[in-house]
């Protein structure tokens, strides 16, 4: 597991968890930070809330379509979509 840290903790009679120090370190968490706690079938994940969501966001699309892009992609999907459906009720 290349860039990864696997570690065992220990539950306290609180429900507690301490993440094990070279984790927190390697990942910048102080005290303070948020973590989002999530279960996944019968796991659970620890993510840590961005301090600034849309500093963690910027540059996540980039290299996509642009928004005109999209719109007309989308606007020929429609296209093709409706040119399969049967006329309306009105125009039989």
């Amino acid at each position: 597991m290349r860039g990864e840290s696997v570690a065992t903790a220990t539950l306290s009679e609180k429900g507690w968890v301490v993440i094990p120090k070279d984790i927190r370190d390697s990942l910048g968490l102080k005290k303070g930070d948020r973590i989002r706690v999530m279960q996944h079938g019968r796991e659970i994940v620890l993510i840590p809330v961005a301090k600034d969501p849309i500093a963690a966001g910027r540059g996540l699309l980039r290299g996509g379509m642009s928004m005109k892009e999209y719109l007309e992609d989308k606007r020929r999907e429609l296209e093709e979509e409706e040119r399969g459906l049967p006329p309306p009720l009105s125009e039989r």
